[in-house]
């Protein structure tokens, strides 16, 4: 039994919410977001709350019960207050800008990496070693700062790299006499 999918998803003030069959779309001051279900569920509107039900007793009802009422939580959440990531550069001339509708990239490689930031997406660098990241979709958010930081990754020795402010990196100890 999901433990997630049993409580429904409360739609607060300023969020427009409308299921049309599997089809829910979430409307807000950042924007709309929209999501299609599975045969597996039903989502139901009632009185400002999502319901999501599974459809049977069989594994994949339950298990995409969790998933839909987690996505649609997402989308609510998305549009009404968006989501965030930062990211932290470390190393000697390694540093990033915006330019336009590209991130620029300095990364020890003898060339700049010019990244395409999507539509929805809002990427800022107050200053050259921090990049922020944010967008009314989770899933976006998240997959823009996986592919800037897998660039390159932070290594062990050093620290040097691109990652996430709240990332911790484990040292090793360097080569001994």
């Amino acid at each position: 039994m999901s433990r997630v999918g049993k409580h429904p998803v409360t739609v607060p003030s300023g969020v427009d919410v409308a299921v049309a069959g599997r089809r829910v779309t979430a409307k807000g001051k950042l924007g709309e977001l929209a999501f299609e279900a599975t045969d597996d569920v039903t989502v139901a509107l009632k009185d400002k709350q999502v319901v999501v039900t599974p459809v049977g007793n069989s594994k994949r009802a339950r298990t995409m019960w969790g998933t839909a009422r987690a996505r649609i939580q997402n989308m609510v959440t998305g549009v009404s207050e968006g989501f965030t990531r930062e990211l932290e550069i470390n190393g000697v001339g390694y540093r990033a800008a915006v330019q336009g509708n590209k991130l620029s990239l300095q990364l020890g490689f003898s060339h700049d990496v010019n990244y395409p930031i999507p539509k929805g997406i809002t990427v800022k660098c107050e200053k050259p070693t921090s990049i922020l990241i944010s967008g009314a979709d989770k899933q976006q958010v998240g997959q823009l700062a996986a592919e800037v930081r897998a660039y390159r990754p932070p290594e062990p020795y050093k620290g040097k790299g691109v990652k996430y402010v709240e990332e911790t990196i484990v040292r090793k100890e360097g080569k001994k006499k």
